[in-house]
């Protein structure tokens, strides 16, 4: 199936997506700081730049895009045009995410993975007092890892 829009347009439709600051990062964000959180955003001296770290704490938090990083929630769908293009690409991110969290845990930092689908999508936003509960209650205890998705994904996990 040919794309609707010409190359130059889909061009600079993809360039605009940003990689940081995107909205579900920013309620996470938002909601950590009210609960008195303090970090870090877009640590470059870390593996895999987290989007927030909390040294405090000793630990970083990524803010996963289901599409990007090939997530398989009802968000993710594989693109029809250039499917090896694609494969090959969020094959490559999903690779680059698993290496900067094992080496953030062999450098002894606890690491959180929360999906876009946990606060958006079926659910909405009415999960995010939930996730944001559940990172505060990671960020006060001694799990090494925790993983927030949607729901009907695998839910909340340690």
């Amino acid at each position: 199936m040919a794309d609707v829009v010409d190359a130059a347009t889909r061009s600079r439709m993809m360039s605009g997506i940003r990689g940081k600051n995107t909205r579900p990062e920013l309620l996470i964000r938002k909601a950590l700081h009210a609960r008195g959180f303090r970090y870090r955003l877009h640590c470059k001296d870390l593996p895999g730049n987290p989007d927030l770290c909390l040294p405090k704490h000793r630990a970083v938090i990524f803010v996963h895009g289901c599409f990007w990083h090939g997530h398989g929630c009802h968000l993710f769908k594989w693109p029809k045009t250039r499917p090896e293009f694609w494969r090959e690409k969020i094959g490559r991110n999903r690779a680059v995410d698993e290496a900067a969290i094992n080496a953030l845990q062999s450098a002894g930092w606890r690491v959180a993975v929360v999906w876009e689908c946990a606060i958006k999508g079926r659910q909405g936003q009415a999960r995010l007092p939930e996730v944001v509960a559940g990172i505060a209650d990671w960020l006060h205890g001694e799990e090494p890892v925790l993983r927030i998705e949607a729901a009907n994904e695998a839910g909340v996990s340690g």
